[in-house]
């Protein structure tokens, strides 16, 4: 049995074809970053959008603002997608369903414009804050600024006691037939 996500926001076939097949990676990575936030986003109860585990942490809707605000200067500023203004990206209503909505809605017109990227673009460097990167690059940082908040939102999931979805393999919480977490040494000496 195959590993399936409990949230698909964005499935297989809403995803573009790249005009340079050597960057399709870069749209399914995108579109599965995506899912997987939203996998864990879903997790979490209405109750739940203010905690923080520590007075200096940021509170489970915070995270969420911070992932959409973030998600638009990057592609934005430094990619060169068309984005709403940055008064208008957040959802009118800070419900969950209403943030899910929102990043769902914000990613699905970058997949379409990332998918008609020529190389050159990809390979160009362009400034990223104080410095020069190549957007490559920059798309890389955004997807680990994504899985570095997504990991921070699974362990607030944690202390609270609820289920941490599957993100790149199994959970505590979630396995299937066939799963292999890596756990020893016999499963990491495969060939």
């Amino acid at each position: 049995m195959p590993m399936s996500y409990t949230h698909t926001a964005i499935r297989d076939e809403e995803i573009p074809r790249a005009s340079v097949p050597v960057f399709q990676h870069t749209l399914q990575t995108y579109a599965s970053e995506t899912n997987k936030v939203i996998s864990v986003w879903g997790e979490f109860q209405p109750e739940h959008l203010y905690f923080h585990p520590h007075k200096r942490s940021s509170s489970v809707a915070e995270i969420f603002k911070h992932q959409i605000l973030s998600e638009r200067r990057f592609f934005g500023e430094f990619l060169g997608t068309e984005e709403p203004l940055a008064t208008e990206v957040l959802p009118a209503s800070p419900t969950i369903d209403a943030f899910v909505s929102r990043l769902r809605e914000l990613a699905l017109p970058r997949l379409h414009f990332l998918a008609g990227r020529a190389e050159a673009w990809w390979l160009e460097e362009v400034p990223f804050f104080d410095v020069r990167r190549e957007r490559i690059w920059i798309f890389w940082r955004r997807i680990l600024h994504t899985a570095h908040h997504r990991t921070q939102l699974a362990v607030y999931l944690r202390l609270l006691d609820r289920r941490v979805p599957p993100i790149y393999g199994p959970t505590a919480d979630a396995t299937w037939e066939g799963a292999d977490p890596t756990q020893s040494i016999e499963s990491a000496g495969r060939k």
